[in-house]
């Protein structure tokens, strides 16, 4: 039985770098995203010119109608779903100050970052668990792709540190909820990576790169946390559900 995943966020930036990762690795794909298939067509020609088998499945993940109809289109064209990643996230539509910022600014992102997430995993969890009760040798791992702002703060996008760090959360829950049916939960946590929503401050973190904020003076590219999600879906850490996994070019090391 062929390898599946189902990644959230997957057509564009990070989860297009798991995506083609996965499809490397053997895996077929169903890819969720907000936007109507056609546009996201390119992308899915590249996947599939991979070997893989490829479902889109449309729908915003803050909906639980949209939560719903993107597990029905993936197990439909699928089958089964061995690896879910949770990586679909949005950034405050205004960049507010903490003292400033509205609870419309505060909700979307919760909706989108941390509430949809919560509630995807436990339905598709719910199902991994099933098949694992039914045929002992399926497996199963989720993932969550985080941030480094589950620990560092910005206080102009505070909603999105607050989400990111209830997800962090939500990756210890699950990895406990989940150990009694020995499906592995990983926490993938990206530093400063090259995509449509850090383009928009390019400048200010090549001056940050440029000042030493990472050890690895570059940015992170979607490919190294695709590599990431590869190796932990290959069950190269048989002993560490869990855990968090930075990707951060040594970002994070506290330094003298």
């Amino acid at each position: 039985m062929k390898k599946t995943a189902l990644i959230t966020g997957g057509s564009r930036g990070i989860g297009f770098g798991i995506a083609k990762a996965l499809a490397r690795e053997g895996y077929d794909l169903a890819i969720n995203g907000v936007r109507p298939e056609e546009n996201a067509q390119d992308a899915l020609n590249e996947l599939r010119a991979s070997g893989a088998t490829v479902a889109y499945c449309q729908g915003n993940i803050a909906q639980a109608e949209d939560r719903e109809q993107i597990i029905e289109t993936a197990y439909a064209a699928l089958g089964h779903i061995n690896v879910l990643v949770n990586n679909a996230g949005i950034a405050p539509k205004q960049r507010l100050d903490i003292l400033e910022t509205s609870p419309e600014n505060y909700r979307e992102v919760m909706q989108t970052n941390l509430e949809g997430p919560f509630f995807f995993t436990q339905s598709i969890a719910k199902k991994m668990a099933q098949a694992k009760q039914v045929h002992e040798a399926f497996e199963a791992t989720i993932i969550f792709v985080t941030s480094i702002s589950a620990t560092v703060a910005s206080i102009n996008r505070g909603e999105y540190c607050i989400s990111k760090a209830g997800l962090a959360m939500t990756n210890m829950l699950f990895a406990v909820r989940m150990a009694e049916y020995g499906i592995p939960v990983f926490e993938i946590r990206p530093g400063i990576i090259a995509t449509d929503m850090t383009s928009k401050v390019q400048e200010k973190y090549d001056n940050l790169f440029q000042g030493g904020i990472a050890l690895q003076p570059r940015w992170g590219t979607p490919e190294d946390v695709g590599k990431a999600v590869a190796s932990l879906t290959r069950g190269d850490f048989p002993y560490s559900t869990g855990q968090v996994i930075g990707v951060d070019g040594g970002m994070l090391i506290d330094r003298l």
